[in-house]
């Protein structure tokens, strides 16, 4: 059976954040590693990898390290959905197939649920639903007594939902050609040929088997659900410090913290797992890395910065830098005294504006979203559920109180009163102040 994982599509919530998501570094290494590592504990080594023209050389040279498993690749030249993904991999695909969205993390329960289903051979096709708590823009899954679809509403206006049950797009069909036929007579305006295929399905008394799964799920659709990925990775992590780490004798290493190559961790630092750091990066003297923050590679962070809580990218510089519950690019730099802040006076959620709507992130500690190769000028402050594009810079001084586009530098206006100096000190006081210093 060949496992089909849907590489794509472009995200358009992510910005700042413009790498596809699968490809986000977890613990040293790509999403998509990851996702093949658990697909293959549950007994699948065989893998159709649906990418994008801007994608498929760094997914062939991720695949190219993984032993033991057989890749094919297939090229979607337009980001047409998934329906439009699957029929331009037609020619590679036998009856029975998997079908993943690589960007969403799930454990590996949910792979041996939906394989246990199979083996009973009672539906044509499978695919795991989740219960929610609360609102989720995503599938809504109609189900008879007997947990079998009756219909898919997608992205269903809050307070219509059909019920609690939301799709997971781990599903598994038993005749992908019968899908096939399905799709080709969808009549639709909207990305969702996929969905209505499966709908039509159903209509039409092919059984979709609902799987009911209750394991550890994290879509990641927002920059803000990096932190739940990390906060997964992290609490199923053994502590790590290999040999060719240095860590001297008056930092505190305490916890579970998960160290890379090479990793430097100097005199009187703290860092306080769950954390992970990669590698050759440098914890600064007297710097502190606290709870489920996750450093990259090539990282310095310098002399007094804390890092709370925080994703970042590989090659970032800080000194005397406070950065809280944020997600750093990569080859970022921060001045002395940068401050992200993460917390609103009113101690409300905080939001982040995207297509001119504020959405809500349900944290009330968030800080910044800033993308790669940017910099921070010294004493500046970035606000709450800011987002700084790539290739920025928030100049000295600035507190940015609204997003910063691409390419762009947010500069303070000049306010120093120039006056002519008429201050000093005589031969005397300067000698004495000599001899004070010299006791």
């Amino acid at each position: 059976m060949k496992v089909v994982f849907l590489c794509g599509g472009i995200g358009k919530r992510m910005f700042p954040i413009t790498e596809d998501k699968f490809l986000l570094d977890f613990m040293g290494s790509p999403l998509l590693a990851h996702q093949v590592e658990l697909a293959r504990q549950a007994g699948l080594d065989n893998f159709v990898i649906i990418c994008n023209p801007g994608n498929i050389d760094q997914v062939k040279e991720i695949t190219a390290s993984i032993k033991g498993a057989k890749f094919q690749f297939v090229l979607q030249e337009q980001p047409l959905g998934i329906a439009d993904a699957l029929k331009a991999a037609a020619p590679l695909l036998d009856s029975a197939v998997i079908v993943v969205n690589p960007n969403d993390v799930f454990d590996s329960s949910a792979y041996r649920i939906l394989l246990d289903a199979y083996k009973q051979r009672a539906a044509s096709s499978y695919m795991l639903g989740f219960r929610v708590k609360q609102y989720f823009p995503g599938g809504y899954l109609a189900v008879n007594e007997h947990d079998e679809l009756t219909r898919i509403v997608e992205k269903p206006e809050p307070g219509t939902e059909p019920g609690d049950l939301v799709n997971i797009l781990l599903h598994l069909h038993t005749d992908i050609h019968k899908l096939f036929e399905y799709i080709d007579i969808v009549q639709t305006t909207r990305d969702d040929v996929y969905e209505c295929a499966l709908d039509g399905m159903a209509r039409h008394a092919y059984k979709i088997k609902v799987v009911r799964y209750e394991g550890f799920w994290a879509p990641i659709k927002y920059p803000w659900h990096i932190f739940d990925v990390v906060r997964y990775f992290l609490d199923g992590s053994q502590r790590k410090v290999p040999p060719s780490a240095a860590v001297s004798e008056s930092a505190t290493v305490a916890g579970n913290v998960v160290m890379g190559e090479n990793v430097r961790i100097l005199e009187n630092a703290v860092v306080r797992g769950p954390v992970y750091i990669g590698p050759n990066t440098i914890i600064g003297n007297n710097a502190l890395v606290r709870e489920y923050s996750h450093v990259g590679a090539d990282c310095v962070v310098g002399f007094s910065t804390e890092i709370k809580g925080s994703y970042i990218g590989s090659g970032c510089w800080f000194h005397s830098s406070y950065i809280g519950d944020s997600i750093v690019g990569n080859n970022c730099s921060f001045g002395a005294g940068s401050v992200t802040a993460n917390f609103r006076f009113d101690e409300k959620d905080i939001s982040v504006r995207y297509g001119g709507q504020n959405v809500g992130t349900e944290r009330d500690h968030f800080g910044a979203i800033i993308g790669n190769n940017c910099k921070t000028g010294i004493n500046s402050g970035i606000l709450p559920g800011r987002r700084v594009g790539p290739n920025s810079i928030v100049g000295s001084h600035v507190c940015l109180a609204d997003d910063l586009e691409p390419n762009t530098a947010a500069l303070g206006t000049p306010a120093n009163h120039l006056v002519r100096n008429t201050f000093g000190l005589n031969d005397a006081e300067q000698q004495g102040l000599k001899d004070n210093a010299a006791k």
